[in-house]
């Protein structure tokens, strides 16, 4: 099975070479986390457990323990440095004589994951994988904006997403969902090779046409798992744009403070289905609908203007479904069954849509619940 997934990769590399060392070390009384150590000081020997720390990229804990290991097993001692300000570590002779084998256990790694690949490849590869170790070390010793807002995707203009409005809409990164209609796959899995749009970009593409604009559809993925989505509105409200939001309403505490804070201008709502099959068409084994029952009657209270949706999919909904949808829903003002599309972003490709004759059924169902309902994506 194809994946695509760096975290996973660098796991694999990194415990399959821990089997190899172990292995070859099965003879002597030290493990693979062991030799990282010893093949360091043997270049920096004297070196203060503070800066062994930063060259491993670990806490100072961390690595105090493993030199105390070190200390038992007879391979390492600290002593004064001839500075008397602090120590430093130093190699015994027990270390010396088994460090060359070190070095040709390391090397003979090297060559077996690095057999029949070309020298330029090689070369671009490690070059590469510096980078990425070098920007990894930065990310330690650097404070994130924890609040910041991530996008994956800008549609600059569109008249289909934000009622009777022209609108751009942006698509944000992560889904506490996996639905199987999801025709937004990688923003729920959010693919390494998924390219990123800084808030800055999106803040000024915005300043620049809002006087084209009339708003902003912030769509995703789930919109509301992200932590900086109040102060970016803020932001995109002091433009002078209107906002709406899209969201499967699972986090009513964060959508109940927009509304009340009056971020937002309009809310879309996903219906994924009735509630016996909501957790199976939302792709989970279980789902507490506690909070998407809140923020159904939330939004029926009409403190701001929305509507409810669902993805008609053959395998998933049926009429009894419909029924139970409109019982569940019925007093709202504004619904839409959208026709589900097939397509390559979408999560399960071997998925189905209703024929026209069986959504105007459902229609007519709901229509007996809901005030307004409406087919989109015929």
């Amino acid at each position: 099975m194809e994946y695509n997934n760096i975290s996973l990769d660098f796991s694999i590399l990194n415990r399959s070479m821990h089997k190899f060392y172990d292995l070859a070390l099965s003879d002597t009384d030290l493990n693979a986390g062991q030799v990282t150590f010893l093949t360091i000081l043997r270049e920096n020997e004297g070196i203060s457990l503070i800066d062994l720390a930063k060259i491993c990229s670990f806490d100072k804990g961390t690595v105090s323990k493993a030199i105390q290991k070190l200390e038992e097993l007879n391979y390492v001692y600290e002593e004064i440095k001839t500075d008397k300000r602090s120590k430093g570590i130093f190699l015994t002779s027990k270390a010396q004589d088994i460090l060359a084998k070190l070095f040709l256990i390391k090397k003979k790694w090297f060559d077996y994951l690095s057999k029949d690949i070309d020298i330029l490849e090689l070369k671009t590869f490690l070059k590469v994988e510096k980078i990425l170790v070098n920007r990894a070390r930065k990310y330690l010793n650097i404070n994130l904006e924890k609040d910041q807002i991530k996008f994956y995707g800008l549609q600059k203009s569109t008249l289909l997403d934000y009622p009777g409005k022209l609108a751009s809409t942006i698509f944000t990164g992560g889904c506490n969902f996996c639905c199987p209609f999801c025709h937004n796959g990688d923003l729920v899995f959010i693919k390494e090779g998924i390219k990123e749009i800084a808030e800055e970009d999106i803040l000024s593409f915005l300043k620049e046409r809002k006087k084209i604009l009339d708003g902003v559809c912030i769509s995703g993925g789930e919109p509301l798992l992200q932590a900086g989505l109040k102060d970016f509105i803020i932001k995109v409200k002091e433009l002078g744009l209107l906002v709406k939001l899209d969201t499967n309403g699972y986090y009513y505490d964060k959508l109940k403070e927009l509304i009340d804070l009056k971020l937002i201008d309009y809310v879309a709502m996903d219906i994924k289905n009735s509630k016996e099959k909501y957790a199976t068409t939302c792709g989970l084994k279980e789902l507490d609908l506690t909070n998407i029952e809140k923020s159904i009657t939330l939004l029926k209270s009409n403190v701001v203007d929305y509507e409810f949706r669902t993805t008609i999919v053959k395998e998933y909904h049926d009429t009894k479904d419909i029924e139970n949808i409109g019982l569940w829903l019925n007093g709202a003002d504004k619904y839409f069954l959208q026709s589900f599309k097939n397509s390559n972003e979408v999560i399960n490709k071997n998925l189905n849509s209703h024929d026209i004759v069986t959504l105007n059924k459902y229609k007519n169902i709901l229509s007996k619940y809901i005030k307004n309902v409406e087919i989109r994506g015929i």
